[in-house]
């Protein structure tokens, strides 16, 4: 059962945030949706939760339109920057009623995930600080039934330690309940050996949707003598080049040369990838 994105587009009083957007979300996957602030990460996760309505396009899951379908929508679940839980909710009274709306909650993962962050369900939700409140929304994105899981931005406020404690989690209920997550993140180190496939938007346009592996497998710094640098990445993508008096370092993307290589090459980490490319777009 795959989550479709079919040509979506969203206007703003004439300006684009999304322009034209296509992507196919598999299920049992781990996904992370990169882009720089502004890119249209939010207003692409809110329209496929119905929470905002595209210009034109649609979303689909298995085939059927999910914009106003409850039964459609029962498999999806977006934690976002949003409050929307009523503040003066007990936690565990806001895990009872998104059972009501989803059913199957996941009690005994709850109480442990309450336990080990420290969090106290007879708390309400007004009184809880910004990091607290953002582990109480991701207690209940893991505990939820639902196939589809988004992310947007999930670990607002988290120390370092409740960070690695919530990626463990992620993993482990992963592990247990295979289902598909898409994490929308500028942390984008912390979260790269978790992902498989990754989608990156800039200015509402997408413009990679590729594997992990795919990236680290062609993607490489090459570095030395400007000339030989240039030669030996001319049949390459250049996603960057940084120039220090004689010495270039090239961002590059494809199939190396089988050329002897008179330059030094290293290979090119999701974070750099990520800001070599969009920097570019940014500059065209």
């Amino acid at each position: 059962m795959s989550l479709r994105v079919e040509s979506v587009s969203k206007k703003y009083h004439q300006k684009k945030a999304l322009d034209n957007i296509s992507i196919t979300f598999e299920k049992e996957t781990i996904y992370g949706l990169l882009g720089r602030n502004g890119a249209g990460k939010s207003t692409l996760l809110n329209i496929i939760n119905n929470r905002s309505f595209a210009t034109s396009g649609s979303v689909q899951l298995a085939g059927e339109t999910v914009t106003d379908n409850e039964t459609a929508l029962n498999h999806i679940y977006l934690m976002s920057e949003d409050n929307l839980f009523p503040p003066q909710l007990k936690i565990k009274d806001i895990f009872k009623t998104t059972e009501g709306f989803y059913g199957s909650f996941d009690w005994s993962l709850a109480e442990q995930m309450l336990s080990d962050f420290g969090l106290d369900g007879k708390k309400t939700f007004k009184k809880l600080s910004t990091g607290y409140r953002s582990i109480a929304k991701l207690i209940v994105a893991l505990s939820v039934p639902c196939e589809y899981i988004f992310l947007d931005e999930p670990v607002l406020g988290l120390d370092a330690n409740h960070r690695e404690l919530f990626y463990t989690y992620l993993i482990e209920t992963y592990q247990e309940r295979p289902r598909t997550f898409v994490i929308s993140t500028h942390l984008i180190e912390e979260i790269a050996n978790l992902l498989e496939d990754i989608i990156i938007i800039d200015q509402g346009k997408l413009i990679r949707a590729e594997s992990i592996e795919t990236i680290l497998k062609n993607g490489r710094i090459v570095s030395g003598p400007k000339e030989q640098v240039e030669r030996y990445t001319q049949s390459l993508e250049i996603l960057g080049m940084d120039t220090l008096g004689g010495a270039v370092t090239a961002y590059v993307y494809g199939d190396l040369p089988t050329e002897k290589a008179e330059v030094q090459i290293a290979p090119l980490n999701l974070q750099t990838y990520f800001v070599q490319l969009t920097n570019r777009k940014k500059e065209k």
